[in-house]
């Protein structure tokens, strides 16, 4: 879409905008899907004009619109956002897309040689995919919090409930942005949730209270994103409730780590062991099946899933528990 095919609305109405070159191939749904917290993610919509987000930034909030034009070897992303931190969202632009994202060395043939098949042809069909940035530490705790020891469907179903709850309406929904796009809670908003709203969001005490200690210290945390990954990921370790899997999978997303792995997941070290080896395998497996790879175990890992891998199953898949009535 070129931007005299946007929406008249949206291209008058825009406080900030920005065109950013790629400098290759890109896809921006293979880069920012990983941001969203499922189809129903409030904060974000896919639609035919685009990638939708929203989000607060230090001055306020802000809706980010981003398309793709001109051809796919070589597009620009065009950016447009609206709202009073319209402005910082657009600088963080091409962090946001992975700019600083650099898969040179992965791309060695050497390299290259060391790597599983499927990793490799999967690499080749997808090169235009990059590990977005987003530096934003807040936005990406608070929901890999609810994802700690429960079903992917039950913590999103918390954190919709939680976002439509207490989110605000981003700015310019209904009229140039998705009617039902949302901004996340501030720090003090989540702050402020009483703890029957937890419960009726399915949250436990648990998950709650780890966020409520994290967020007591936000200006700390949000400080952390410019730091290097594993120095973040170490410090936010340092908070109670806060492991190496939610270490993991927060700067997988605020930093683009190109090396971070979910150590603790559920279905990720069975899914590694068999992809690599045809076994499923435990933590421990997963680790030694990826130190050849040190420094890019996360695109490994990213490859085999857009390798069209499907780990077979062994066994009955995990209840959702409803603990609200409890």
């Amino acid at each position: 879409m070129t931007t005299a095919e946007l929406p008249a609305g949206a291209a008058a109405a825009a406080d900030a905008s920005l065109r950013w070159h790629p400098g290759g191939p890109y896809d921006l749904l293979q880069t920012l899907g990983t941001l969203r917290r499922g189809h129903g993610d409030p904060s974000i919509r896919v639609a035919p004009d685009g990638f939708w987000m929203a989000f607060t930034t230090a001055t306020g909030p802000a809706t980010l619109r981003l398309a793709s034009t001109g051809p796919a070897a070589a597009p620009v992303i065009e950016a447009r956002a609206w709202g009073p931190g319209a402005e910082e969202a657009v600088r963080a632009v091409p962090r946001l897309l992975g700019r600083d994202d650099d898969w040179t060395a992965f791309d060695e043939p050497a390299f290259h040689a060391s790597l599983p098949r499927m990793v490799v042809d999967a690499r080749r069909r997808n090169p235009a995919v990059r590990l977005p940035s987003t530096g934003r530490m807040i936005d990406a705790l608070v929901p890999t919090v609810l994802e700690q020891k429960v079903t992917v469907i039950e913590a999103r179903r918390g954190y919709r409930y939680l976002m439509y709850r207490f989110g605000t309406p981003a700015p310019g929904a209904g009229t140039v942005a998705p009617a039902d796009l949302r901004v996340q809670p501030t720090a003090a908003q989540w702050l402020r949730i009483p703890s029957w709203e937890w419960h009726k969001a399915g949250v436990g005490p648990q998950r709650s209270d780890t966020v409520m200690r994290a967020l007591r210290s936000a200006a700390a945390l949000e400080r952390l994103a410019v730091l290097p990954a594993a120095e973040a990921a170490a410090r936010l370790q340092t908070l109670p409730g806060i492991g190496i899997w939610t270490a993991a999978e927060v700067v997988q997303r605020t930093h683009g780590c190109p090396d971070s792995i979910a150590v603790g997941d559920y279905h990720l070290a069975a899914y590694v062991g068999a992809a690599l080896t045809g076994r499923r395998t435990d933590d421990a497996g997963m680790l030694r099946l990826l130190a050849p790879w040190a420094g890019h175990r996360q695109r490994v890992v990213r490859m085999i899933g857009l390798s069209g891998f499907r780990k077979p199953v062994f066994g009955p898949r995990m209840t959702i528990q409803d603990h609200r009535n409890h």
